[in-house]
């Protein structure tokens, strides 16, 4: 008797019984949610998550399917990390170091202040040892991570007024992303706001915020912060290179088949690059728009990058005398980032240094 005559005449029960159930699991779907921390009009990070979703469904022939939803539809922008640890969705996308209320260690996961480049962080993670420290602190909250790409190199942010000394800081509400650099930019006397990038807009239009940082030219634009907010600075000395990431439940990627797990695995990576991918064709068309569109381009005094920079190290050196997980990443990050800057004297800085001085 053959599989269909089996299951036709046997019913569920005679399925089992017949041993032929592991052959109708592993034709069973599997239908995962993910939630995003971003709204849908960002067509670069949402659109991570979109890539994603459809090279699982490609590569697994529709068995295997992931709905993507953005900030506000399943639960609030920073709700995802909850959500996980509560075992109520499958994956997130978003930002770790918009949850360093939890813990300051979720920063490294992310971007902080005067950290790895793209490449660099990709490397440090793994390569370099930082995913599975990363991943060993995040199982208490019942994730593991992936890229889901990477900003690059970040903007410094919008303000609506100019920014001459590190005394024109005192006192200004700035959105950011959290992390050790607000509490860095806490030091410099600004008012950190962490919101949804979706709620910038209104708040800078009605004062109530004096600036915000976002990601860069592309994504800036899309969010019309270039009509609020005249001055333009540059770089996000806290964002060298920011990694949106996959968080993916522990349970429920372990209850997966190999064969799905190296489906999931294999479409993060795609959508990962995609990303990165877009940020560097789309970020120089979109500045240039904007300095055509009047937006003041300018760079952050020196003073200002020096005073960031010494209250930057002044809060990681703190974070490291109360928790020995901060101070083991953080070690590691930095032993790694030495090697880079050394690795880059003399490959990436001096060609570029050299191809930024000539007329291509």
């Amino acid at each position: 008797m053959d599989r269909r005559s089996v299951i036709k005449n046997a019913g569920l029960a005679g399925v089992l019984a017949a041993g032929v159930a592991p052959a109708v699991h592993a034709q069973a779907a599997v239908r995962w949610r993910l939630a995003s921390s971003f709204p849908r009009s960002l067509d670069t990070i949402f659109g991570s998550a979109e890539v994603l979703s459809k090279t699982v469904k490609a590569l697994s022939g529709g068995k295997f399917e992931i709905s993507v939803h953005p900030a506000g539809e399943l639960m609030p922008a920073f709700g995802v990390v909850d959500a996980l640890q509560g075992d109520n969705i499958e994956m997130a996308q978003s930002a770790a170091y918009y949850f360093t209320g939890k813990d300051p260690v979720f920063a490294f996961s992310c971007a902080v202040p005067f950290g790895l480049t793209a490449r660099q962080n990709t490397s440090w993670k793994e390569y370099g040892g930082g995913r599975k420290l990363l991943d060993d602190f995040f199982a208490k909250y019942n994730f593991r991570t992936a890229s889901a790409g990477n900003t690059g190199t970040q903007m410094g942010g919008w303000y609506r007024k100019e920014i001459k000394t590190v005394d024109d800081l005192k006192g200004l509400k700035m959105r950011m992303g959290g992390g050790v650099f607000g509490e860095a930019m806490q030091k410099l006397g600004v008012v950190p706001q962490n919101m949804p990038a979706g709620d910038v807009y209104q708040a800078l239009e009605k004062g109530t915020l004096d600036a915000s940082e976002f990601v860069g030219p592309h994504d800036d634009a899309k969010l019309g912060f270039n009509k609020v907010a005249p001055f333009y600075y540059y770089p996000g000395w806290w964002e060298g290179g920011a990694d949106l990431e996959f968080f993916i439940n522990v349970k429920k990627f372990n209850a997966l088949s190999d064969e799905n797990k190296a489906i999931l695995n294999a479409a993060m990576a795609v959508a990962a690059t995609d990303m990165t991918a877009k940020y560097d064709a789309y970020n120089p068309i979109a500045l240039k728009k904007l300095v055509a569109e009047k937006t003041q381009l300018k760079p952050f005094p020196k003073a200002v990058m020096d005073a960031g920079f010494k209250a930057s190290m002044e809060v990681f050196a703190e974070h490291e005398a109360k928790s020995a997980d901060f101070k083991k990443i953080h070690q590691s990050m930095r032993a790694f980032q030495r090697d880079q800057v050394l690795w880059n004297r003399f490959s990436e800085f001096p060609y570029n240094q050299y191809v930024n001085g000539v007329k291509l």
